[in-house]
């Protein structure tokens, strides 16, 4: 089966950290750039990271210094470490393959004390 699947969204106090996993299958996961998305309640999805087949990353000015992605290719994952987080950070938190144009079901991150 062809999906993304994303986990280790949750509540957490700000200033705090997570670490959100993406497990990608039925297609070959090398192959494609990857990034992560998110979406705030009432605002456009917007990508906060991404991480090339060869593992160039880029971040938005956001989150840079904040945020970490990672892949490993041999367990078909992206990973992202999300630290000193802020309230500004809630979203849903999306996982996307861009060479096979798929999205996983996204994960839920709240930042509140």
């Amino acid at each position: 089966q062809v999906q993304l699947v994303e986990s280790g969204g949750g509540l957490v106090q700000p200033g705090g950290s997570l670490r959100l996993s993406c497990a990608a299958s039925g297609f070959i996961f090398r192959l494609s750039d990857m990034g992560w998305y998110r979406q705030a309640p009432g605002a456009q999805r917007e990508l906060v990271a991404s991480i090339t087949t060869d593992g160039r990353t880029n971040y938005a000015d956001s989150v840079r210094g904040r945020l970490t992605i990672s892949r490993d290719n041999v367990k078909d994952t992206v990973d992202l470490q999300l630290n000193s987080l802020k309230p500004e950070d809630t979203a849903v938190y999306y996982c996307n393959a861009k060479a096979f144009r798929l999205w996983g079901q996204g994960t839920q991150v709240v930042v509140s004390s």
